[in-house]
């Protein structure tokens, strides 16, 4: 017996109704905006890619490669995975495509969906939709600082107010082994207080216990060693950098000597991005948890993929936020969208002849970018008014059959409650003019 379809959305997926895509066109031409200002080019790379990828690329030892990636075996044998994250992807299509025979650095951003899979939780999908930004080709400080401020002014041209960029350097290899050191001694001490996850890290990747958000985790590590006091030279003097642009262009920040991310890749620059309010917290609407201490975005440097992809030595820095994530805060801080105009103009059509000459008419206003509203599957007039009323139209147009044999046209004004006669091939001058009166 076959198995009754269940008509919903798989756990951790959503639908972006009607309602929402307003937020999502806000967000995307925002971020397109301010990119294109800043001199990026938008790169699409594939969903799905090679497992390896960023097995090598995101980490082995990375909660996204251990717990949360899509992979699927194909009929040929091949392990891909839906993409977690965009960086590996770019990075491997920076190589594949000879990207470095450019002029450098390579600016890059990407919009688009990924896939974990995580618990589902407010503002967190197994699918959801990220923009993404790469400066591929530059060690400069000014890279890590432009990122940063590239990302600020996206969200301060989204209406998010009191935003505060959190930062700390993480050190790169040299200085970044003696560390470790540092931090495995003081954890094992406290082992028992640690949770199962990062009891593992500690083993695995020690630095990743920083990025745990159980309480006592937090709680246990808020007296570890600092990264920031054992850096080497050149990472010391990277970060001074950092901070005096970030000065010079008055950017809001506060050292956070335990920000790590949770990505393996990243050396020296890791930032995130939060507004905060009273409590610090990021709220909800009503019914919804708030995104409690949560980044609106995120990123830093990792000068050493394309080295683990490709053996060059190639700098590099990123950053991205998730769509959803903002949306969510958007509506939870009660920011508001600007309205669209509403569309004035409703063409009334009755018989056949009518539907005929509507099909030109309408094409006649769609070159004159014109916005007019119909309904052509409808044939009676009561019910095309009742549609028109429930629009709020200005304007009401009304193409008969005695009209369209005239080559005329009705223009009724529903506000005024007027109405006159013109000729068809004048209604769309006509109309362009009484809309800018």
């Amino acid at each position: 017996m076959n198995k009754k379809l269940k008509l919903q959305k798989p756990t951790g997926m959503h639908d972006i109704l009607p309602s929402d895509q307003k937020y999502f066109e806000k967000v995307y031409n925002t971020c397109k905006s301010v990119a294109d200002f800043y001199g990026f080019s938008k790169i699409d790379t594939p969903i799905l890619e090679e497992t390896e990828l960023f097995i090598k690329g995101t980490g082995e030892t990375t909660d996204i490669v251990q717990k949360e990636m899509f992979t699927l075996r194909t009929k040929g044998g091949d392990s891909l995975t839906l993409r977690p994250e965009f960086t590996p992807g770019i990075v491997r299509a920076y190589i594949e495509h000879g990207m470095k025979n450019l002029p450098q650095p390579v600016k890059l951003y990407s919009f688009g969906p990924l896939f974990r899979f995580e618990k589902p939780q407010a503002g967190r999908y197994r699918q959801f939709n990220q923009f993404n930004l790469e400066i591929i080709g530059e060690d400069s400080p000014i890279a890590d600082v432009q990122i940063i401020q590239i990302f600020y002014n996206i969200l301060s041209e989204l209406k998010f107010k009191k935003l505060i960029v959190k930062i700390n350097s993480i050190g790169d290899s040299q200085c970044r082994s003696y560390y470790r050191k540092l931090l495995t001694n003081y954890c094992r001490s406290r082992q028992r207080l640690l949770c199962s996850d990062c009891q593992r890290r500690l083993k695995e990747n020690p630095l990743r216990v920083l990025d745990c958000k159980e309480e006592t985790c937090q709680r246990t590590f808020s007296q570890a060693p600092q990264i920031i006091d054992h850096l080497c030279e050149e990472c010391h003097s990277h970060f001074k950098l950092v901070l005096e642009f970030l000065d010079e262009i008055e950017m809001p920040y506060s050292l956070d000597p335990y920000l790590v991310r949770g990505l393996d890749y990243y050396t020296k620059t890791a930032f995130e991005i939060f507004v905060e309010d009273t409590a610090g917290t990021v709220p909800a609407q009503q019914g919804q948890s708030p995104l409690s201490k949560s980044a609106l975005s995120g990123g830093g440097r990792y000068d050493n993929m394309v080295k683990i992809f490709s053996g060059e030595d190639v700098a590099a820095v990123g950053g991205a936020m998730g769509v959803e994530r903002i949306i969510l805060a958007m509506k939870g801080l009660d920011i508001k969208l600007t309205e669209t105009p509403n569309i004035q103009i409703f063409l009334i059509q009755l018989g056949e002849l009518a539907k005929r000459k509507s099909l030109k008419l309408l094409e006649g206003f769609r070159k004159a970018k014109i916005q007019i509203s119909e309904a052509l599957g409808k044939d009676s007039l009561k019910t095309q008014l009742g549609i028109a009323n429930k629009l709020k139209i200005k304007y009401v147009l009304i193409l008969g059959q005695k009209e369209a044999l005239d080559g005329t046209i009705i223009i009724k004004d529903m506000e005024l409650e007027k109405q006159e006669i013109v000729k068809l091939e004048e209604v769309v001058g006509e109309m362009k003019r009484r809309l800018k009166a």
